[in-house]
């Protein structure tokens, strides 16, 4: 398969004072939420594929979140337009002019076909068995490391097993800054790594590894907290953008050269 890249970073988290440093995290308006960036029809496409064949994989939703999801995806058809999307009430065109069917019996299924970003919903715990917030819903078509049935209806920090630095004094804090995520004001982050794997790069959590200094591409995820105003759910998305080096800018070139991407030991 050959690679999916962007032709140009759009976010570099690196290269901006206030994701660079630890926590990193900022609040966006929801107009600056979503985006098409310059690899969107073939993401798009790839995303059509693994839906289409292989949704088990890649779509999850459990009952108690459909009110969540379908919410989700009324405000995801009202951010549309502004962004080249034709919106009826029967299906969306993309931009590209794919048409894409309205089914509300499957709102992940077609979330999926319309964003680039994959997309988590994380609820308070259906059953009660803990006070963190549960992975409900998802589609995760783009995965750096992890595969969604692994990790669906699971809580925070079952969910990052087996990454050693996410304790359980880290697990409270991500679920207090989670608890403050207020409805028309997101929060977001970036990450930045060196791989060697192409965009969908699903692993079990035995296959756990990190990409080298010689690494051929730099993969960068935007990662937002957004939420519902109804069912107060909190939408988790990650916009993925993987790169050649040649093709950051010479202030992002520069920038990094400054502050190099982190590896694990």
């Amino acid at each position: 398969m050959e690679p999916i890249l962007q032709t140009k970073l759009s976010f570099a988290p690196w290269a901006d004072p206030r994701t660079a440093r630890l926590p990193g995290v900022i609040p966006f308006e929801l107009d600056d939420w979503l985006e098409v960036d310059t690899a969107y029809g073939a993401q798009m496409a790839l995303r059509d594929h693994l839906i289409a064949t292989m949704p088990e994989e890649v779509i999850a939703l459990d009952d108690s979140a459909r009110p969540a999801a379908l919410e989700l995806l009324d405000m995801i058809l009202g951010l549309l337009p502004r962004l080249g999307f034709v919106v009826t009430q029967t299906e969306v065109t993309r931009p590209g002019g794919i048409p894409v069917p309205l089914d509300r019996d499957r709102p992940m299924h077609s979330l999926g076909r319309l964003l680039q970003c994959d997309i988590c919903l994380m609820q308070p715990d259906p059953s009660g068995a803990t006070e963190e917030s549960v992975l409900t819903g998802g589609v995760l078509c783009f995965p750096s490391g992890w595969r969604l049935p692994e990790k669906f209806m699971k809580p925070m920090l079952r969910i990052h097993q087996p990454i050693e630095v996410y304790t359980a004094d880290l697990a409270a804090r991500v679920q207090r800054m989670m608890n403050g995520v207020q409805v028309g004001r997101g929060l977001m982050r970036g990450t930045a790594s060196r791989s060697d794997a192409h965009l969908c790069d699903p692993r079990s959590e035995g296959e756990y590894r990190h990409g080298t200094n010689t690494s051929k591409y730099i993969r960068v995820e935007r990662q937002s907290l957004v939420r519902l105003p109804e069912t107060r759910a909190v939408v988790f998305t990650i916009h993925t953008q993987v790169v050649l080096p040649e093709a950051l800018t010479p202030d992002q070139a520069a920038a990094l050269d400054a502050r190099p991407i982190r590896l694990a030991d």
